[in-house]
């Protein structure tokens, strides 16, 4: 590796503050803040908004969307013209094309 075009590559404390939750990891990122950690250690701290204790994909409390109530909305919205059946479209079922896929124009 070339020198001097590298950041620095170092041990941060990451803090999550929704979930009062902090990680010790290696980082390219800085800060001018500092914590005292578990080992006595003073390391750079980064303050994140989210991280696998808080984000709802992790902790399982994501919204799961209402697909029945969707699908019920638009059975009521559109359910009379479904109803009546739509028109098939003109041609063949196979739009623009002509031939065969082999050449023939």
């Amino acid at each position: 590796m070339r020198e001097g075009i590298h950041p620095a590559y170092g041990p941060v404390v990451f803090r999550d503050r929704a979930a009062n939750h902090a990680f010790l990891t290696r980082s390219t990122m800085t800060s001018t803040r500092t914590i005292e950690w578990e080992d006595g250690n003073t390391y750079p701290v980064v303050d994140v908004e989210t991280s696998n204790v808080s984000h709802p994909f992790y902790t399982g409390t994501a919204r799961v969307l209402d697909t029945a109530g969707r699908v019920e909305r638009f059975e009521r919205r559109f359910g009379a013209r479904a109803a009546r059946g739509a028109k098939p479209a003109a041609g063949d079922g196979h739009g623009d094309r002509r031939g065969d896929r082999r050449g023939e124009h």
